[in-house]
């Protein structure tokens, strides 16, 4: 170990360029893609997609590639890597960015405690896909109201325990068989059957009568749209969040990778991938809801909990549609949860010397104690977390990294692993595109209460 540089060199590593790459994937589709993402675009229809793709661009060779390069550089989280940076600038400073890089590590276990909490209502859903329980098979709910309020006593204090300790209990055992063993082979299963299922709705709601006016709408581009900055504003909320920047889990992740590895190759792939995951999400929602006469509609929990199901519920083979999407929004869900906790357990490995195995036990103990408490509250919790930490962390991350460590820093670890090192381009993009969009996120999100 090298006492200087806080590093543990035995850290475990990714064993192949594509297990990293999907498992950045599995960390970058969630639940944005699939419950706002399509109602971004029924609101705004083809000229959201054409906002949302320029930010995914700006953002994907910015902000993805520099914070994996910072964790590899760093071979630390954003602790360790913050650290290192201000260390940089003098020993003596390794302490303030240190603690500094607390603030999204804290962030990142923040948020997956929260998300753990959907994680147990998507398991609560999948399973009541098998039995018919989620549309309501053999009961008196047949219309939106009866599903708001069982998903109302779903989303009750102390109303999902088990379903929640289930995904927990999940999480953490795939977490303590290690990066490679664990993280690495589920996002190898998850991933690709992830896109396999929703391929088969997108097939399927292709085949529905009236599908047709959804399609029109997804690639129509209306371009008096383009004046309204609430279009750009939610596009660009939409497209970082997306990506997961929030300085924590791409930089953990990153610091997983071997210095072969080219990074500014894997980042566009996960920028590729996880915008074809919300547009497939698009192409089956949107359609699905115009087939059924429903044009407008609101995003978050109340789309996938409360109108799919009563969509669902109307068409023909409706449990095993329930059961393909549910399956596959838990694949998104599951892998999002990993690399959320991920950041604090590989902290207390890094900087307290923990095992594997104790670091897993003492996150998924303040985890789970924290996620049981706060099911009634979940959705402030989330919007805290959301709008304030996390592009606070991404923002810090990119001071630390490209205004603190500097050019030479960032242009040596962004070129590693490449034939050729990566042009002059990136740097003042970084430096300058991203760390002001990152504050533009924050700014507009604590304004309008959320832009993602």
């Amino acid at each position: 170990m090298n006492k200087k540089n806080h590093v543990n060199k035995n850290r475990d590593l990714w064993t192949s360029k594509w297990g990293f790459i999907l498992s950045c994937i599995g960390s970058a589709v969630g639940m944005g893609n699939i419950w706002l993402f399509p109602s971004r675009i029924a609101a705004y229809g083809g000229a959201f997609l054409v906002a949302y793709l320029f930010f995914d661009v700006v953002i994907g060779f910015s902000g993805v590639i520099g914070e994996m390069s910072f964790g590899r550089k760093a071979r630390s989280g954003p602790i360790g890597a913050f650290g290192a940076a201000c260390a940089s600038k003098g020993e003596e400073k390794r302490r303030l960015g240190s603690a500094i890089g607390a603030i999204p590590m804290l962030g990142a276990l923040a948020l997956a405690i929260g998300y753990s909490v959907v994680m147990g209502w998507i398991f609560k859903y999948l399973a009541g896909s098998f039995t018919g329980s989620t549309l309501s098979y053999g009961s008196d709910i047949h219309d939106v109201s009866g599903y708001e309020a069982a998903f109302g006593s779903t989303a009750s204090a102390f109303g999902n325990n088990v379903w929640l300790l289930v995904a927990l209990v999940c999480t953490f055992l795939v977490m303590a068989l290690g990066v490679a063993a664990g993280i690495e082979k589920a996002n190898k299963i998850m991933i690709p059957l992830f896109y396999v299922l929703f391929i088969s709705l997108v097939v399927y709601v292709a085949m529905q009568p009236g599908a047709g006016a959804g399609y029109a709408h997804i690639f129509t581009i209306q371009t008096e749209y383009f004046k309204d900055p609430m279009l750009w504003a939610y596009a660009l909320g939409q497209s970082f969040f997306s990506l997961s920047l929030a300085g924590n889990g791409t930089i953990i992740y990153g610091s997983y990778l071997s210095d072969k590895e080219d990074i500014v190759s894997s980042a566009w792939k996960v920028a590729l991938f996880d915008t074809l995951a919300a547009f497939l999400a698009a192409l089956v929602i949107v359609p699905a809801m115009a087939a059924s006469g429903i044009r407008d509609f609101s995003g978050g929990p109340g789309l996938m909990f409360i109108y799919l199901p009563n969509l669902f519920a109307s068409m023909p083979g409706s449990r095993i549609i329930a059961v393909i999407f549910f399956l596959a929004v838990l694949f998104a869900g599951f892998t999002s949860l990993v690399n959320l906790f991920e950041a604090p357990v590989a902290t207390l490995q890094d900087h307290l010397r923990f095992s594997r195995s104790r670091a897993v036990a003492v996150i998924a103990v303040i985890g789970t104690a924290v996620a049981l408490c706060i099911q009634g509250i979940v959705s402030q919790w989330m919007d805290f977390v959301s709008i304030y930490v996390c592009p606070l962390g991404a923002g810090l991350a990119g001071i630390m990294f490209a205004w603190v460590w500097g050019k030479k820093a960032v242009e040596e670890a962004v070129s590693l692993g490449r034939k050729r090192p990566v042009g002059r381009w990136f740097y003042p993009l970084y430096k300058y595109g991203f760390c002001i969009l990152t504050m533009v996120v924050l700014v507009a999100g604590a304004v309008f209460g959320g832009i993602g």
